[in-house]
């Protein structure tokens, strides 16, 4: 209706055309025709892809392959395609799937935080005599952006959890989650999706005893926790410019004031000082600490023992198959899972040796006949030493 009054007012096709960026040819049919033009979808034209599509979605969601590598997996499943219709749609894919990726994911209080590892290649640490490489642990909450930072010299697992204890003392509790990339310390072997996924069992160990979820970043997919990774830039950016330091304890000091000056600074992206946001989080309280220097995991026998320095421990028979957490201490042997005390024996010095509460084998022995004897309890190095429960509260006295 435009282009039609336009026209009746004299203005030529060049300028309506110009004015409204469109063909002067279909000005001029529009203003000429007697009818308002009408508009019908068209049914979209096969693809031979068409087949293909939701197979080549999944494989960029699960990694941001290329176009030539797409064709080659489609080529193994029969395609007979050419290269150029594949370029074109993965090339939208990617784009749709960036889009979605970089949208600003904001948490609320306490929910989660976000960790991750930064290898300084050109800085070194003397430490007991020898050269060794420097590596830093990242923290950050989602919500109040308290970022928390420590040096180490390895990424072992030990090394993961310790810092983890360091990062939840310094911010006074622990989120609800945890989000990591796919490290080895956290995950052995990922999977497309999470509950497929299998987690490295002494730091599930670790997320089962104070409760928090690890939640895995979708492979290849850096964005999700962009928080932290812009935190490793800060950090490569403004602290370790210039850095000058004695040791590990020295830059470790540092490092603890640098969070302190940062945390105390208004954050650009919340317009709040993170300190202040900190007392809205309402993390989870740190009621207890996890053992690391002493800790092992067993796998449970069918006889409901677990080994240890050469002995073996009865844990009860509901735990048969699976990994429990082993602490020694204080001449004392206890086992954990999820947390949660389910045995304690005293702790034998001795080689070979059994050391089994009658009260774990309860179960099984209901369900034997009471014509049938247990023979594991009737061997001569069998030490039954029955303990009444303890709560974990009390165990965690002796704990220095």
């Amino acid at each position: 209706m435009d282009i039609r009054t336009e026209h009746q007012r004299g203005i030529s096709y060049t300028e309506i055309a110009r004015k409204h960026h469109i063909d002067r040819r279909t000005v001029k049919r529009y203003a000429e025709s007697t009818h308002r033009p009408e508009y019908t979808l068209t049914e979209p034209k096969p693809s031979k892809l068409d087949t293909y599509k939701q197979q080549m979605d999944t494989w960029l969601e699960e990694a941001p392959y290329s176009a030539v590598r797409i064709l080659e997996k489609l080529k193994e499943q029969g395609f007979d395609g050419k290269y150029s219709i594949v370029k074109e749609y993965v090339r939208g894919k990617k784009k749709d799937l960036d889009e979605k990726a970089t949208v600003r994911f904001e948490t609320m209080p306490g929910l989660q935080g976000q960790m991750d590892w930064g290898y300084f290649e050109n800085h070194e640490v003397v430490e007991n005599g020898e050269i060794k490489k420097l590596y830093c642990f990242l923290m950050i909450l989602g919500y109040s952006r308290m970022r928390y930072i420590e040096f180490v010299t390895d990424m072992s697992t030990n090394t993961l959890i310790r810092c983890h204890q360091s990062a939840f003392r310094y911010f006074g509790g622990y989120p609800e989650e945890m989000l990591y990339d796919n490290m080895k310390q956290v995950v052995v072997k990922r999977l497309l999706k999470q509950e497929d996924s299998t987690l490295n069992r002494q730091f599930e160990d670790f997320a089962g005893f104070y409760g928090f979820k690890p939640v895995l970043c979708r492979p290849y997919r850096g964005q999700t926790k962009g928080k932290v990774e812009r935190t490793v830039a800060f950090v490569r950016d403004n602290f370790m410019v210039g850095i000058r330091y004695d040791n590990l304890d020295d830059l470790n000091r540092q490092a603890l004031a640098w969070c302190n000056k940062v945390n105390g600074k208004t954050h650009a992206t919340t317009g709040e000082v993170p300190f202040e946001r900190l007392k809205r989080e309402k993390l989870n309280p740190l009621t207890r600490e996890y053992i690391i220097d002493k800790i092992n995991l067993r796998r449970v026998s069918k006889d409901c023992l677990i080994s240890y320095a050469g002995n073996q421990y009865s844990v009860p028979s509901p735990y048969v198959g699976r990994d429990v957490a082993v602490v020694a201490l204080d001449n004392m042997l206890a086992a954990y899972y999820d947390g949660k005390q389910i045995a304690m024996h005293r702790l034998s010095y001795q080689k070979q040796e059994m050391v089994v509460n009658a009260a774990h084998y309860r179960r099984l022995t209901v369900k034997q006949s009471f014509d049938v004897q247990n023979t594991l309890l009737e061997q001569d190095n069998v030490i039954d030493f029955p303990v009444a429960f303890r709560d974990l509260k009390h165990y965690d006295e002796v704990i220095p």
